[in-house]
């Protein structure tokens, strides 16, 4: 019992952190991956495994402890490739600034394998966050690439005005306008024409992680398309507003009965 509790404890300290894994085996049926850390063994499920990737046994990968279960037969170690933890502690691990506190990840968005978007800002008024985490000729974040399998990562720079930041994090696509309703956290976002592909990305896919790392829900317009329904808008306003000013039209028998 004693063990096992000592087992848990060290568990629970590599908890929402990177442990390096060795990969026994793979099941051909499921897809799940069996891989060895330290003393025990850990499962890495299909759901958790970044889409493409290919493990071999004997293969050394690195991989994030979501969570610690202390189950019937013994602490369970519940571990995945695609976690956004995974990014924040590579970011931890290759970037100094961020390690110490300089450089702080505001919020990260991911699509495991494909693409990351990560928010940051400094403490430091000297130091630039973008430029800390890119590092020289693009160093850091390309080991950070690298590790992840050439995933791309797109560095925001944070901004606590909200309408900015949300223009920020639809890069690299350029925004021309924000309006916000803070209520329902819904932002229109507007673009030039020739962005609006850019802005949406492949299958919505920039939009989406835009979203998620803003936490807004994010409705993107062309420019001519919110034109033409501000047009529309005013039409229909005009319209209602000549309808109401038309004079009623009155009964002629009541008028009639009145005068009797």
């Amino acid at each position: 019992e004693a063990e096992r509790g000592q087992l848990l404890a060290e568990y629970q300290s590599k908890q929402c952190d990177i442990v390096t894994a060795t990969v026994v085996k793979t099941d051909p049926r499921r897809g799940n991956v069996t891989v060895e850390i330290g003393r025990s063994e850990a499962i890495l499920p299909k759901s958790e495994q970044v889409p493409g990737e290919e493990y071999k046994d004997g293969e050394r990968i690195k991989v994030y402890v979501s969570d610690v279960i202390n189950g019937e037969k013994g602490p369970k170690i519940m571990i995945s490739r695609i976690h956004p933890g995974l990014v924040k502690r590579l970011f931890e691990m290759n970037i100094p600034e961020v390690y110490d506190g300089t450089v702080e990840i505001k919020s990260i968005s991911r699509e495991a394998g494909v693409r990351s978007k990560v928010a940051v800002t400094s403490r430091d008024e000297n130091v630039d966050a973008v430029g800390a985490c890119i590092g020289p000729r693009g160093a850091r974040v390309s080991a950070v690439v690298n590790e992840l399998g050439g995933e791309k990562i797109d560095i925001i720079p944070w901004c606590q005005d909200t309408l900015e930041f949300i223009a920020r994090a639809l890069s690299p696509a350029k925004v021309s306008m924000v309006e916000a309703t803070e209520d329902e956290k819904v932002a229109k976002v507007v673009v030039d024409d020739n962005m609006l592909s850019l802005a949406i990305g492949k299958d919505g896919q920039n939009a989406r992680l835009a979203a998620r790392l803003t936490g807004w829900k994010i409705d993107v317009k062309s420019y001519s398309a919110y034109m033409k329904s501000k047009m529309e808008e005013e039409t229909q306003l005009t319209s209602e507003v000549t309808e109401s000013d038309k004079p009623e039209e009155s009964d002629g028998e009541e008028e009639l009965g009145e005068l009797d």
